[in-house]
């Protein structure tokens, strides 16, 4: 409500993050800034389908594997009895690289964001760094928004997400404290790492592997509560993007 003039205007509430208090954005690389995070799954379940026999669909995979670095999914996959060597992560990364190479597009609305002068951003990703800055080339990120000043990779910290190292070392490194950072994910690892920093905690699920039912209620049971399907609708929450780098 607002009075002018001795008239008394109601204005609709929106719900808009205070500006003020935010000082960085973290990108998630995988089912984010691309709708990839299928693309190495689907790597994934093959190559475990062959080594070992199994029938493991996608769900099965996203379940066991779903947003996490490679060290993690390989820990994980020792718990369920599925060792594996160095020769079976060296496949997995020529069979992603071989995808990569056809090529695929950034989520739709993403550079509005990354345009944005006011607010700090970086990548922290559970990829590798070779890998990502070749990720983030193929979209055509790499020299423009991103460059080694702003990607941070699951190879420079000992415990990747669901573990919130990776998160920690980007806001220390982009010179922010955990409170004032949001953090923009589609995995369940992923938003736990955030929650687990200390940070703001956006779910992004306009990736059709993430955009159903029982994916927004384990979202919400982690206690998360900004969940949006567009980068417009991220966008317009933040609050931001007022001076842009097409208008110094």
């Amino acid at each position: 409500m607002r009075a002018s003039c001795g008239l008394v205007i109601f204005l609709p509430k929106v719900l808009i993050m205070d500006e003020y208090s935010k000082k960085l954005i973290i990108w998630d690389f995988d089912g984010v800034m691309a709708d990839t995070e299928k693309l190495w799954l689907e790597n994934r379940r093959q190559m475990i389908n062959e080594k070992f026999g199994l029938n493991w669909d996608f769900d099965t995979t996203n379940k066991h594997l779903g947003g996490m670095s490679d060290k993690t999914k390989r820990l994980n996959m020792d718990k369920l009895g599925l060792t594996t060597d160095d020769e079976f992560w060296k496949e997995s990364m020529a069979r992603d690289m071989a995808v990569m190479a056809k090529g695929f597009e950034a989520t739709p609305g993403t550079e509005d964001i990354l345009n944005c002068r006011e607010i700090k951003q970086c990548v922290a990703t559970g990829g590798i760094y070779s890998k990502s800055v070749e990720k983030l080339k193929t979209i055509g990120f790499w020299g423009k928004y991103i460059n080694d000043t702003n990607l941070f990779t699951a190879d420079m910290v000992e415990h990747g997400k669901p573990e919130p190292e990776l998160f920690l070392l980007a806001a220390a490194k982009m010179g922010e404290l955990p409170e004032t950072c949001v953090v923009i994910e589609d995995s369940l690892a992923g938003m736990t790492a955030g929650l687990r920093a200390g940070m703001t905690v956006i779910a992004y699920i306009g990736c059709k592997m993430n955009n159903n039912p029982e994916n927004i209620k384990n979202i919400r049971a982690l206690g998360v509560k900004h969940i949006f399907s567009t980068m417009a609708e991220i966008k317009d929450f933040l609050g931001i993007c007022k001076y842009t780098f097409d208008k110094i």
